[in-house]
């Protein structure tokens, strides 16, 4: 434990590079490292969290673009849509760039690094610019969706196994709030100075990036046995798990990011009468996604106690249900039924997120107990483990992500062609349905290709 110490306040101060670190070890992990990974999480949330809120600012910024934009409402959700896609893009090499570059390292890298689709945010933002110039700065905003995958892959370096779910848990609820904070940012701009001074709500995420870039800088730590295994990344590929997790992930953390994009868009086009002004819609639009990013735990935690898969199939059937809720609010033209289902389709993708992150160390952990049956060493059984857990982790997230671009799209064309959502609406009750179908043949149903424990 002393040699720890030393390396991380004397030896390698100036880089806060740690050269041993075994958090398995309940001496150390009691008089040190529970210590400094809450350091490293506290920070890494932050960082995340502003993430997410650059990342999901265009969801807001689209209210600020009246008709002197000249933009239709088709347009709007493109401008929500290509943040969302080179996020989802970026999501794979944030993963492997933690083990790379170092933990603390990176983290300072990609928090500076939002200070570029802000600024530009804040410099086109004028009545005259052209869409196309629009779009690109919005594509920008994607850096956002990538501190997700580091933040992630960086937390589960530092804690112990029996910590992961919870650790985890924390770090990504904490960086979901920013999707509704960036909105409640919004919303006090547009109320106190209209939709004129989109810079106003730009300002205040400069100050904020470069707080949470300082601050992993002077508080955060990486670690020198983070390593990216070769062939992880292809071993998950080839494995079908992969694919049936990234569906059901597109139908979790996809609605939850699609919906937070869209939904103050749709709000204004699908009940106009109500929501005739940009602060109107503004003051609904937080709420799913607080109430998403808040109901993470509701899914992470009984899926301990039941299995992931069984808390994921109920999450979608309910899904399901809600979207039929949304689809026949719609028809009735209902704004109190539509909101209702509306927010329980983010409480329930919240929660989805929580059942369907359990799953995938679950599975490996399954295999793993399968392969020291067959004769392989624990210490090897775990270290693969461990190496596909993180892989997959990356590559649903990824995928996951793209969701949001469907949502976003399926949202768009609904409303070009027939200028209501209701088509969008019966989407993604059809993809609920198919995602509670697959997750009870692959996890669920009787077979002997069954993973206890999922």
């Amino acid at each position: 434990m002393s040699s720890v110490t030393a390396t991380v306040t004397d030896a390698d101060a100036g880089t806060r590079r740690i050269k041993d670190w075994d958090p398995e070890d309940t001496d150390f992990w009691t008089l040190a490292g529970a210590r400094i990974a809450r350091r490293n999480l506290l920070h890494s949330v932050l960082s995340e969290h502003i993430g997410f809120s650059i990342w999901s600012l265009w969801s807001v910024l689209v209210l600020f673009l009246g008709p002197e934009y000249h933009i239709d409402a088709a347009g709007k959700f493109m401008l929500t849509a290509v943040p969302t896609a080179l996020g989802s893009v970026l999501r794979i090499p944030y993963t492997f760039a933690v083990a790379r570059f170092g933990g603390r390292n990176w983290t300072v890298f990609s928090a500076l690094l939002l200070l570029a689709p802000t600024v530009l945010a804040g410099i086109v933002l004028r009545p005259g610019v052209s869409y196309g110039t629009l779009l690109a700065v919005a594509a920008v905003a994607g850096v956002g969706g990538g501190n997700f995958a580091s933040s992630m892959a960086n937390i589960n370096a530092f804690y112990p196994q029996r910590l992961k779910g919870w650790a985890l848990g924390v770090n990504a609820g904490g960086g979901n709030l920013g999707v509704p904070v960036v909105q409640l940012l919004g919303l006090l701009v547009l109320a106190t100075t209209g939709a004129g001074h989109p810079g106003l709500l730009v300002l205040v995420y400069l100050a904020l990036i470069v707080l949470a870039a300082l601050g992993a800088a002077l508080r955060m730590d990486n670690l020198a046995g983070a390593r990216n295994e070769r062939g992880a990344m292809r071993e998950v590929l080839g494995d079908a798990h992969n694919w049936v997790m990234s569906v059901l992930y597109i139908g979790t953390f996809g609605s939850f990011i699609g919906f937070g994009f869209a939904f103050g868009q749709v709000l204004q086009v699908q009940f106009h009468e109500q929501f005739d002004t940009p602060v109107k819609a503004a003051s609904l639009t937080f709420l799913g996604p607080l109430l998403g990013s808040l109901s993470r735990p509701l899914g992470g935690l009984p899926a301990d106690r039941f299995g992931g898969a069984r808390v994921t199939f109920w999450t979608f059937a309910a899904m399901a249900l809600g979207a039929g809720v949304v689809l026949e609010a719609s028809r009735q033209h209902s704004l109190a039924l539509f909101l209702c289902g509306f927010v329980a389709l983010f409480v329930l993708s919240g929660a989805g997120n929580g059942s369907t992150y359990k799953m995938i160390p679950a599975i490996f952990r399954a295999r793993a107990r399968a392969e020291i049956a067959g004769g392989t060493s624990p210490a090897e059984a775990e270290r693969r483990s461990r190496r596909q857990t993180t892989a997959l982790i990356g590559v649903a997230g990824a995928i996951g992500a793209f969701g949001g671009v469907l949502v976003n799209l399926a949202c768009r064309q609904s409303f070009l062609e027939t200028h209501n959502g209701q088509a969008a609406y019966l989407a993604f009750l059809g993809y609920y349905g198919l995602c509670l179908v697959v997750t009870w043949a692959f996890y669920l149903r009787r077979s002997a290709h069954r993973l206890p424990g999922v």
